[in-house]
């Protein structure tokens, strides 16, 4: 298993980045605008593990900007919905997501797509899991099981 990024939302991307980057002194690694999603999300990292992430993508802070709806209303976000999720990449995602669940936990998001999942820890942090490497082929149980609950 290799930690990805933890997943922050925020409110206003100029803010953000003049925190983030300019008082805290992160660096932007990447970007991706999404218009069919309406959001951006931009991947930050600490001065020492910037050549690592820009060639790994981790270790990194994900800030999420949602865009204002088509009534130019915008999401503003409690203490908990503000943060997003912790990510991590694991050799085989249908292995762990089996161990998990023979261990009690609930796969949320089932790998479906053999490239991504999400649980939650017990105080309902939540966890993406996604495969090293290529997607795996679609298989069951997975490729039909249901989302369950939120993630």
């Amino acid at each position: 298993m290799r930690f990805l990024h933890t997943m922050v939302r925020v409110n206003n991307i100029e803010e953000s980045l003049d925190f983030y980057c300019n008082k805290l002194g992160l660096i932007e690694t990447r970007r991706h605008d999404n218009e069919a999603g309406r959001f951006t999300l931009i991947f930050l990292a600490a001065s020492k593990d910037e050549a690592h992430a820009r060639e790994n993508r981790s270790p990194e802070v994900e800030l999420t900007y949602n865009w204002p709806d088509e009534n130019g209303n915008v999401e503003t976000y409690d203490e908990g919905r503000n943060f997003g999720h912790l990510a991590y990449k694991v050799d085989n995602i249908y292995e762990t997501c089996q161990k998990l669940m023979d261990g009690g936990v609930v796969i949320n998001r089932p790998p479906r797509d053999g490239n991504m999942a999400f649980i939650r820890s017990p105080d309902n942090i939540s966890i993406e899991l996604l495969q090293e490497g290529e997607p795996l082929a679609p298989a069951e149980p997975w490729a039909s099981m249901a989302n369950t609950g939120k993630w």
